[in-house]
């Protein structure tokens, strides 16, 4: 079993896919946009979304975290609805990426250590996703 992780953007996704890349020191890969993608008779794409990444990947850890922009007339719900949490057995590392998330973002715990980390830290980036970032010496 493994978890994967899914992330719907309202129209900046090609933006937050390359800020996590660069972020996690990771590439993007097999970025596609709505107009790239094969017709569908059962989905017409408007004019407004061909342009708009319908997936893109970027490995972070042993994971690949997914993402697309919803179509029009698909509401996204940005904030809580997600909180992906990224164990790093690294302190300086931690401190690197909850720095780099945090830019144009929100702090929402400060890096600290808890009863169940040495470091731990809670932040929301300028796109809005919750991410939870600690200290895991596995």
């Amino acid at each position: 079993m493994k978890l994967e992780l899914f992330l719907n953007f309202d129209g900046n996704c090609r933006e937050a896919v390359e800020f996590y890349a660069k972020v996690f020191k990771s590439e993007v890969s097999n970025l596609m946009t709505y107009g790239q993608a094969p017709p569908d008779p059962n989905c017409q794409i408007s004019e407004l979304d061909k342009d708009k990444v319908c997936y893109a990947g970027v490995k972070i850890g042993d994971m690949v975290v997914m993402f697309c922009d919803m179509l029009t007339g698909f509401p996204v719900l940005v904030g809580n609805n997600i909180s992906p949490t990224v164990n790093i057995g690294d302190k300086e590392e931690v401190k690197r990426i909850f720095d780099e998330l945090k830019d144009d973002g929100e702090v929402l715990v400060e890096l600290q250590q808890t009863y169940f980390s040495e470091l731990y830290g809670m932040v929301e980036d300028r796109f809005g996703i919750i991410w939870q970032i600690l200290f895991y010496k596995y």
